[in-house]
């Protein structure tokens, strides 16, 4: 995803039929079903079913509603006021919405990561690497949709 591609994205949303606005997202749904969702990827892996896991798999990902939690949690912790390599950070409401759109399943290219040095307790310092926001967001999403496939997995 390029940056340009991320600010042109309308503030749409089908689910809703009209321009949406961040404050206007039910968070209680939202996370409803995203918890749904994770059970019955969890019940699929349970039985078996591969196919039916994968596929709701997708299908959280995609969903209005698992990037607007994506979103959320980015923008809700510790390190929301930093900037990655693209230098955007998500403040006002518009930006989030738009960034909730613009997130797409397929074709996401990362740039490289934002090297600052911090330091250690010895004196020296050490490298780390910071990523962009949507970085965030995918490996986010990523890993919340493989979530109950490991806790399934483990739980036997």
């Amino acid at each position: 995803m390029e940056v340009g591609k991320m600010i042109e994205a309308q503030a749409t949303a089908a689910t809703f039929g009209h321009d949406m606005n961040w404050h206007d997202i039910d968070w209680a749904k939202a996370n409803r079903v995203v918890r749904r969702l994770q059970a019955r990827i969890v019940k699929a892996v349970q039985e078996g079913d591969w196919r039916r896991a994968k596929k709701l798999q997708r299908f959280l990902t995609g969903s209005f509603s698992g990037r607007a939690c994506a979103v959320r949690r980015v923008i809700e912790n510790k390190g929301k006021a930093t900037p990655g390599v693209d230098g955007i950070i998500w403040k006002t409401p518009e930006l989030k919405t738009r960034a909730v759109l613009s997130l797409e399943k397929r074709g996401y290219k990362p740039l490289p990561l934002r090297r600052v040095y911090i330091p250690k307790a010895n004196g020296k310092q050490r490298p780390l690497g910071i990523p962009m926001l949507c970085s965030y967001c995918t490996s986010y999403r990523r890993f919340r949709d493989g979530q109950g496939h490991c806790i399934a997995s483990f739980s036997k």
